[in-house]
């Protein structure tokens, strides 16, 4: 099978952060709930996301144990989101995440709920990420250092 694409897929640059709730299936379904409306309200209240939400220029993905948010304008917008969500976590501590952030080629499309879903080596690298550090503090931004003398500058920044 050839790695071609089709040519009325079109291609874009995507800046994903993906979450996940570390232990999620080993919660009651309760507990599940909990932990999930505390991770939407700890992601809706970050700066970042409002203002990228405002800015219609943020995807959101629900993936049942987490999200993934789609950015579009900088790599810096998903690293900035997973400081703020960093910060927040300190007052939560029954909530693990792991964090995955990584910038690539997505493609829109439409999923099975009628919504608007992404697709492509851009959301499944930021997944692999993800799954690479398993729940430290802020591994996202040890993706993302490399890139940005301001990322850096983030991540040292007090809380």
């Amino acid at each position: 099978m050839a790695d071609s694409v089709s040519p009325d897929v079109k291609l874009e640059i995507g800046h994903v952060l993906f979450t996940d709730i570390v232990g999620y299936s080993k919660l009651s379904t309760n507990e599940q709930h909990a932990r999930l409306g505390e991770l939407n309200r700890i992601v809706r209240d970050s700066e970042q996301f409002r203002k990228a939400q405002a800015d219609n220029h943020l995807l959101k993905i629900p993936t049942g144990d987490g999200m993934a948010l789609v950015f579009y304008n900088s790599p810096e917008e998903p690293a900035q989101c997973a400081v703020e969500i960093g910060r927040s976590l300190k007052a939560h501590p029954n909530l693990q995440l792991r964090i995955g952030i990584h910038s690539g080629p997505i493609s829109g499309l439409v999923d099975v709920t009628e919504r608007m879903n992404v697709a492509g080596a851009g959301i499944n690298m930021a997944q692999r990420v993800m799954g690479l550090r398993g729940c430290r503090p802020h591994p996202a931004l040890q993706t993302c250092c490399r890139r940005s003398g301001r990322i850096r500058a983030l991540a040292a920044a007090p809380a």
